[in-house]
């Protein structure tokens, strides 16, 4: 059953809660060429599942996936040499990698527009990450709608926080969920959050239902 006060702003629905996706996703390139790299980063299930559409050769490659959800992706579309870091925002991840892949030619399958720049940070620890611009992200338009009296709000990413805020107002009955640390620097100071335990939707959830 669906819990009316509990809003989860992905584009993957979930038990429990009602589905408020705040991007749309668009792909840039019809072909890819990872020819000249032995390891491929991934932040997004999206970033797998449009390389997926384009290449037969990406799960051949050392895959670092960033996020369970991610990693569960890369593994069921026939990914087997498959890294997951236990940790999931900004330099944490760089830093991991820097140690675990310092003589890798790695690419970042990445959309438009990133809340880090992994590749200026790899670049100054001395890591030469190529990146390919796979996909754009758009906000979808919610003007008018109004969410319940003390809603709680599941933010995934940075970018959901950013397309949420250009379509509603923060009310003070409102409190907010987010997957990971990086996420929750993005929320306003005005803004209650819980960071969920896990990063991962699930995770997520259960941590909206305590305090819903």
């Amino acid at each position: 059953m669906k819990n009316k006060n509990i809003y989860l702003c992905s584009p993957k629905e979930y038990e429990g809660t009602i589905s408020l996706p705040m991007i749309e996703f668009t792909r840039l390139k019809k072909s890819i060429d990872l020819s000249d790299v032995d390891t491929i980063l991934f932040t997004s299930k999206q970033a797998i599942l449009y390389i997926d559409e384009i290449s037969n050769e990406w799960q051949n490659k050392k895959i670092l996936a960033v996020g369970s959800a991610t990693a569960k992706m890369a593994k069921e579309l026939g990914a087997t040499d498959i890294y997951h870091p236990k940790e999931f925002y900004g330099e944490v991840l760089a830093n991991d990698i820097v140690t675990k892949f310092k003589n890798s030619k790695i690419v970042y399958i990445r959309p438009k527009v990133v809340s880090f720049d992994s590749k200026a940070f790899l670049s100054r620890e001395g890591i030469d990450i190529k990146e390919e611009i796979l996909y754009e992200t758009t906000c979808k338009d919610y003007s008018g709608k109004v969410l319940e009296n003390g809603a709680v709000v599941i933010f995934t990413s940075p970018s959901t926080i950013e397309c949420f805020f250009k379509s509603f107002s923060w009310d003070s009955s409102y409190r907010a969920v987010v997957i990971g640390k990086s996420t929750l620097k993005n929320l306003p100071q005005n803004v209650t959050a819980f960071v969920a335990n896990e990063a991962t939707i699930s995770s997520c959830v259960a941590k909206a239902q305590e305090i819903v």
